[in-house]
């Protein structure tokens, strides 16, 4: 096995990799260390110097089946689980986790850089596990008990005399088909444990709520996962790949680069069915998402210190 060095980036979240050469087939040694690293540190950051389309769906391949681009949004052309982040599509600049709004979110998340700009689009992942450790006890005993419903049909908050036609093109696709499922808001991670908080920007609304009750309590335990202490911010180099934790965190791309030319490469891996404190699993209310990714099984890695 290579030697394989990993720096923390922050206390809580974020970790950059040296070491491995992700154009090249990697060995089971080093995909267990990898994965050992993924479940520790949530974020992991490589050198992705002469990786493709191609080769990033062969490593993101190492972590699982994986999913086709999006449910409902177009792949790169000739690459079927590739979609492009793209700035001139649209910017993603709000907190999520990555396609919660289906039975079985992605289990992991792959970013490649394509083109980045001079200054600004960094991306910033939050570690949601970090925010349930920081809630006040009362808190963690009421959010254990919660369940949320998330869509991909949600309230973006912008005024309508800001969305020209293009805009609104991009979200009649995105909605082309609702999806509509209940998950827990504390998620237990299914290879570590650790229990996070699974909400972020496509959770609409607290079972057994109303909407102006489930918006006051979201926020409220939003603010604790966007911490600057449970945040890692990475600017962006050329030929970088970011590989995070869906299951227990949550991402935004900062909008602050003037809008110059900003393109990613996403590839994700198929998750498993989330699974709440009480041993529950979330449900599927609107929505049949079996093309865009099969269910993943657990594969055990050592569980995080």
């Amino acid at each position: 096995m290579p030697e394989i060095e990993i720096r923390k980036v922050t206390a809580r979240i974020g970790a950059e990799v040296s070491g491995v050469d992700l154009a090249q087939p990697l060995d089971e040694e080093t995909v267990a260390a990898l994965r050992d690293a993924l479940g520790r540190h949530k974020a992991l950051v490589f050198d992705a110097a002469g990786l493709d389309d191609a080769g990033q769906q062969a490593f993101a391949r190492h972590f699982g089946d994986l999913t086709t681009a999006h449910p409902t949004v177009p792949a790169v052309d000739g690459a079927p689980n590739v979609l492009a982040v793209d700035s001139e599509r649209g910017r993603a600049n709000h907190w999520h986790t990555d396609v919660t709004f289906v039975l079985n979110p992605p289990q992991a998340s792959t970013l490649r850089s394509i083109t980045v700009p001079p200054y600004g689009g960094e991306t910033l992942i939050a570690s949601s596990a970090a925010a349930y450790r920081d809630l006040p006890g009362p808190l963690r005993s009421l959010a254990d008990t919660l369940w949320a419903e998330h869509t991909n049909d949600y309230d973006y908050a912008v005024p309508d005399e800001e969305i020209d036609g293009e805009t609104a093109g991009r979200r009649a696709q995105f909605t082309s088909t609702v999806y509509r499922t209940a998950h827990p808001v504390v998620r237990v991670h299914p290879l570590t444990g650790e229990r996070g908080l699974f909400i972020g920007g496509f959770a609409q609304r607290i079972v057994g709520l109303s909407a102006a009750e489930s918006r006051k309590l979201l926020e409220l335990l939003q603010s604790y996962v966007t911490r600057p202490e449970n945040v890692l911010r990475w600017r962006w180099s050329p030929e970088q790949l970011v590989l995070f934790d869906n299951r227990i965190t949550q991402h935004y791309a900062v909008d602050n680069y003037d809008g110059l030319p900003r393109r990613l490469h996403r590839v994700t891996v198929a998750g498993d069915v989330p699974v709440g404190v009480d041993g529950r699993e979330s449900h599927a209310i609107t929505g049949d998402a079996s093309h865009y990714t099969p269910v993943a099984g657990s594969a055990p890695v050592p569980a995080a210190a």
